[in-house]
């Protein structure tokens, strides 16, 4: 959640393969008004997707083998259409794609995130804001 990632667009090449890291490591390239980013360099620790809609925690396992290739493409000033391809031969037997629009929201509050596994300062997080907002 809120994750945020470091996308060299200089032309670097990928990590060597004794790096394998959560999210990948990810290297970005311009396509006209598209960013294209390479993401290789998966631990197999992590999921592809998960679905807690039915309160039970359903993932996508993935491999060391996963190869991500996400494009960003401006359409106008409120819409990037957003697209990954995901490959990895050791959890499925061919390459499947995602596409979907991602539209601007102005009224939107990104809020930082203050949520991890044992904590006990959302309380004083949430106070803090809320004597805040009082003033």
């Amino acid at each position: 959640i809120h994750e945020a990632r470091m996308i060299p667009v200089d032309g670097r090449p990928h990590l060597g393969p004794s790096f394998r890291l959560w999210n990948g490591d990810s290297r970005g390239r311009w396509d006209g008004n598209t960013l294209v980013v390479d993401i290789t360099g998966y631990n197999d620790k992590g999921t592809v997707a998960t679905n807690v809609a039915t309160q039970r925690v359903r993932a996508i396992p993935q491999s060391e083998q996963l190869h991500a290739v996400e494009r960003f493409t401006r359409v106008d000033e409120n819409t990037i259409d957003y697209e990954v391809t995901i490959e990895d031969p050791k959890v499925f037997t061919s390459p499947w794609k995602v596409a979907m629009p991602l539209h601007r929201e102005p009224d939107y509050q990104l809020f930082e995130y203050a949520c991890h596994e044992g904590n006990r300062a959302v309380p004083n997080t949430l106070s803090a804001g809320r004597a805040r907002d009082r003033k």
